[in-house]
């Protein structure tokens, strides 16, 4: 439930008077949010967002569930933000979550993740490219910090879904790219 709560659509109603579903991209995320309330209502929305992944990975871990139950939390808590109940099933897209829940499970795995994005950022040219390029590698950052397979399996769910998020701006811009 912690992943319906969906900081776009409270900043937006409460603070602008606006339905971010109806605005810009109609996507309640923080880059929507910055494209159309903006750069206070992005950084709001991301923290906002962020802190919702922090949250559930931080809690998994002080109710003293180890590495794969934390991660199962940021999925379910990503679930909830891709698909919340309340708005009809069509919420944002996941990364600001990601992002904070990643960041409170390793800080340090975060960080070889925030590397791996600057190093396709200027082969790709493109911040969701190589945002998910990078996280596609987390799988496999997973495992070399020892984590285990079952750690593995659900960080392979956590790829899966931010591409499924993706797709259609994916397959729109690798179409434009070859027509």
């Amino acid at each position: 439930m912690l992943g319906n709560v969906l900081t776009a659509s409270i900043i937006s109603k409460f603070l602008y008077k606006k339905n971010i579903r109806e605005q810009g991209s109609g996507n309640p995320g923080a880059r929507n949010a910055g494209r159309v309330l903006g750069k206070k209502a992005f950084v709001v929305t991301f923290l906002g967002d962020a802190l919702k992944g922090a949250v559930a990975v931080i809690s998994a871990r002080w109710l003293g569930f180890e590495a794969p139950i934390e991660l199962l939390a940021l999925l379910g808590v990503m679930l909830g933000h891709n698909y919340p109940i309340w708005l009809r099933f069509r919420g944002g897209m996941g990364v600001s979550t990601f992002i904070g829940g990643m960041l409170a499970f390793n800080p340090i795995l975060f960080a070889v993740f925030v590397g791996l994005f600057l190093v396709f950022y200027p082969f790709l040219k493109s911040f969701t490219v190589a945002g998910l390029s990078a996280a596609v590698w987390m799988p496999t950052l997973v495992l070399l910090f020892s984590y285990g397979i079952p750690a593995f399996v659900i960080a392979c769910l956590l790829a899966a879904l931010l591409l499924f998020a993706h797709r259609e701006g994916l397959k729109a811009k690798f179409l434009l790219k070859r027509g």
